[in-house]
């Protein structure tokens, strides 16, 4: 049986032509324009690379901080034993700090009530006893996201500020939110444009011919509009 399809959602695929390029803040004001859901969307972009991310070289993984943030309050917790460096992610606004003896107790709980965990290099010894529950929710700390790191007040302030997270995956797409639909549109398109700048700063050397095949921008539930690739 077909799924039906809501009023709604036609008339949001009816404003987007998928042949259609836009420049990015018209591109975002469209999908702003399409968007359906009843509730603060995130903005989305997608970015094809020309990749083969089965080379190690060409596995593109990081972090960039957005200049008006991801208009998202994140929730940080800070896993170390140095009792300044605890003081110190206190100050930098971390929600919670816990030593390698308290954070068992913690991380054994079926919910959480944090979004991202910022580790001592030193703690992930405990921390990797529990990927099999950290993993999956995207909650393990990786130093190419700087979420492992001897200097946590930096990491929280850089997380605080509105830093995003991106990764290629297998089909060399790069997704990730620059921001919420009720941010003003060209402060979304100045916070999508540095993500970009930074993709295209990391191309890697072996990659031959065009790196940037395609982008497109969306709210979490929206049609896709493409973007024109300067």
């Amino acid at each position: 049986m077909a799924r039906k399809i809501s009023k709604n959602v036609k008339e949001a695929k009816a404003l987007v032509n998928k042949k259609d390029v836009f420049p990015l803040l018209e591109a975002i004001e469209l999908a702003k324009k399409a968007s359906f859901a009843k509730f603060d969307e995130s903005l989305d972009i997608a970015i094809r690379l020309n990749l083969d991310t089965r080379k190690s070289d060409q596995q593109l993984r990081g972090a960039v901080v957005l200049p008006h943030g991801t208009g998202k309050n994140v929730k940080v917790l800070v896993a170390t034993d140095e009792v300044s460096a605890q003081k110190a992610a206190l100050e930098a606004g971390a929600d919670f700090v816990y030593s390698s003896s308290e954070l068992p107790e913690v991380l054994n709980q079926d919910k959480y009530d944090f979004d991202v965990i910022v580790a001592d290099p030193k703690m992930m010894l405990v921390l990797g006893k529990y990927g099999k529950k950290l993993g999956p929710k995207g909650l393990m700390p990786n130093p190419k996201t700087g979420t492992v790191t001897t200097n946590a007040a930096k990491a929280v302030e850089e997380l605080k500020k509105g830093k995003a997270n991106y990764r290629a995956d297998k089909g060399g797409i790069v997704h990730a939110s620059v921001g919420k639909k009720s941010m003003d549109s060209q402060v979304l398109a100045e916070n999508a444009e540095t993500l970009i700048q930074t993709i295209k700063r990391l191309k890697p050397q072996t990659v031959k011919g065009t790196y940037v095949l395609n982008i497109v921008v969306s709210t979490s539930m929206g049609p896709a509009v493409k973007v024109k690739i300067d």
